[in-house]
């Protein structure tokens, strides 16, 4: 522990920033905002939120939360990308439900969803009934030789 207390790292310190720029507060955001139109800060804020979305799910997976499988009924492209990877609009179905739900989420643009995969989703716990995308549950990491 420092004089001043506990340093941030560079991690914590973006995120700070990020969640600066998407609420519009604090010298980033008021600067993002007014050099931004409307609708471009719009498009900034839901691809913060997207990227935050992300890092909840792998948050809420490290923690043991119960993932609920579900079926790609179908899927489009929204034509936005976060880091590379797209935002797509996805329709899903639980299995043993008649509702079908529309979910708008970043996937790994090696690992694209198709019809008929089955995927994962996490109950959103920040708001009641909702779900958000915990990817096709197949593991990414490369095994250690």
């Amino acid at each position: 522990m420092g004089l001043f207390g506990r340093r941030k790292s560079r991690e914590e310190k973006a995120a700070e920033i990020a969640g600066k720029v998407a609420s519009g507060k604090g010298f980033y955001g008021r600067t993002t905002r007014a050099f931004l139109g409307q609708e471009d800060f719009a498009k900034v804020q839901q691809s913060i939120g997207a990227y935050n979305s992300g890092r909840d799910v792998q948050q809420l997976l490290a923690a043991g939360v119960p993932t609920i499988p579900a079926v790609v009924v179908s899927i489009g492209d929204t034509g936005k990308l976060v880091n590379y990877d797209p935002v797509v609009d996805l329709v899903l179905q639980l299995h043993g439900a008649a509702d079908r739900i529309a979910l708008q989420t970043i996937v790994s643009k090696l690992r694209i969803p198709r019809v008929g995969d089955q995927v994962l989703l996490i109950a959103d716990p920040s708001r009641p009934g909702a779900y958000l995308y915990a990817g096709d549950g197949v593991a990414t990491d490369r095994p250690e030789a």
